[in-house]
């Protein structure tokens, strides 16, 4: 009997891979990903992963092909392998509710955000920063797939000690920050946030961020003429994968 065989398609990274390390499958800015088959389905259902909040991740790393670490994934690459994922498995028509009405997309027509590609250096993951406000100096990296559960883990266990006590942001700068003023120790770091960073630079720090992080865009804007807002952010949940599942 003839060999079976998946098929398979190349997605291209919004990073183009210019921010991994030379070595890593990634820097090539294109992954190959498999069609969606039944036992991908599986993973979507499995109580377990979807009690433990990580179903996405479990099925997105099944159907990765290319040999990669799944951690080093950048949260916009990763965001364009979810799209890819979803339009392999169930199409490229995506239909969800917005303000009472259904709205039905074609995902193949989003784009990648534009970047400045001066503003990298091939396989260098950080950024020079002037901290408008304060004057300091830092640099600062782009967060990975393996960053968001390190920080989603630290701020588990701090609720756990204060539940009283919200530490989301505070915590994310500590983890996008690389160094301050040349040093580099994660103390000196920590203590700078807690203790020296002021709000106005922490938003222009924030934007700056959001400015230049490679990404899909997840923006939708009706070609209804008499729409005149800035946009629908399209919702990702299970149901992005499964609109019918009633999950």
């Amino acid at each position: 009997m003839a060999e079976l065989k998946i098929p398979t398609e190349i997605v291209t990274l919004p990073s183009k891979g210019l921010l991994y390390p030379v070595e890593s499958p990634l820097s090539k800015g294109e992954i190959e990903m498999k069609y969606m088959t039944a036992k991908e389905e599986d993973i979507l259902t499995n109580a377990n992963y979807i009690r433990q909040g990580t179903v996405i991740d479990k099925l997105l790393q099944a159907l990765i092909v290319t040999p990669i670490d799944y951690n080093e994934l950048l949260i916009g690459d990763k965001n364009a392998v979810l799209v890819a994922a979803r339009v392999l498995g169930y199409g490229k028509d995506y239909p969800f509710i917005h303000n009472g009405q259904e709205v039905s997309i074609d995902l193949s027509t989003l784009e990648d955000k534009v970047i400045d590609e001066s503003l990298y250096v091939r396989g260098t993951n950080e950024f020079n920063f002037t901290l408008p406000y304060s004057g300091n100096n830092i640099t600062f990296k782009l967060l990975t797939h393996g960053d968001e559960q390190k920080i989603d883990a630290e701020i588990k266990g701090l609720q756990k000690v204060n539940p009283n006590q919200t530490t989301d942001v505070t915590t994310r700068l500590k983890h996008i920050i690389t160094s301050i003023e040349g040093k580099r120790d994660q103390k000196d770091i920590r203590d700078f946030v807690d203790n020296y960073l002021i709000a106005k630079d922490a938003r222009a720090l924030r934007e700056y961020y959001a400015k230049i992080q490679p990404d899909i865009n997840l923006i939708y804007k009706p070609e209804d003429g008499n729409y005149t807002g800035e946009g629908i952010a399209i919702p990702i949940s299970l149901n992005f994968f499964w609109p019918d599942s009633g999950l």
